[in-house]
């Protein structure tokens, strides 16, 4: 079985972003880049098959700026055995990547695709799920277990009232919640080993597809800071606020 695992380079989650001066997005100057986490367990999970005797061969996949090719090394020395980029340096919405994205799929034809839940950036949470449109491929979001038996793949995804288990015919999408699995550390010699891996770099025309915006950013601004709580001295107090400021009963 060959596994590809979509991955993507964004802010590290320690840093505390800045909104640029106009307005136009967030400051990137000099801000540690990394691997988003949801896509790190997207990354682990594919490996863990692999292990298991599951999968034969994982492509670890990214579009982005060229740059994006540290965390592609960085699949690579977690076990992905090699990693398309798809190169490009615009601002890319959803649905643009998800394109790109089945145009890798076409390309690659594996069996089961897997993809972090969304990223920590835009936070859309869109593309497993247009990806899966475009392919006509099965699709289980949000799992916390996944188990591959032959030509099936059981699901358990969590849902509002508890967890769902559904049972999909591959080939498949699967994107990946929180708590499917803990993504290891890279080792030095497989860091190491990692730099020998083959990366294949392709442009959005190499695949057919236009990455025109549909959708334009108007203004980035940071949320208004919190004002401080207080402190009452009795409940009718209490009651008398929340009555009369907050006006919530």
């Amino acid at each position: 079985m060959k596994i590809l695992v979509a991955v993507k380079r964004v802010v590290d989650y320690n840093v505390k972003v800045r909104v640029k001066a106009d307005g136009s997005g967030v400051d990137l100057a000099n801000v540690k880049m990394s691997m988003n986490p949801f896509c790190e367990i997207a990354v682990e999970e594919a490996v863990r098959l692999k292990e298991k005797g599951v999968a034969t061969e994982i492509i670890a996949v990214s579009v982005g700026p060229t740059a994006a090719q540290e965390q592609l090394r960085t699949a690579l020395a977690l076990g992905a055995d090699r990693a398309v980029l798809v190169e490009s340096a615009d601002d890319l919405s959803s649905l643009s990547i998800a394109k790109l994205l089945k145009g890798v799929v076409d390309k690659e034809e594996p069996q089961l695709v897997i993809l972090g839940k969304q990223a920590i950036d835009s936070d859309n949470n869109q593309t497993g799920q247009m990806l899966a449109a475009l392919s006509g491929y099965a699709q289980g979001t949000f799992a916390s277990e996944v188990a591959v038996d032959g030509d099936n793949v059981k699901v358990t995804r969590e849902i509002d009232g508890g967890l769902q288990t559904i049972d999909l015919k591959l080939p498949a999408i699967v994107t990946t919640d929180l708590r499917l699995n803990e993504p290891r550390y890279a080792s030095l010699p497989n860091i190491m080993k990692a730099k020998k891996k083959p990366l294949e770099t392709l442009k959005p025309e190499d695949l057919g597809v236009s990455v025109k915006a549909c959708v334009k950013t108007l203004k980035v601004e940071a949320p208004a800071a919190r004002s401080a709580g207080i402190k009452v001295k009795t409940v009718d107090e209490l009651v008398d606020k929340l009555k009369n400021e907050a006006k919530v009963i």
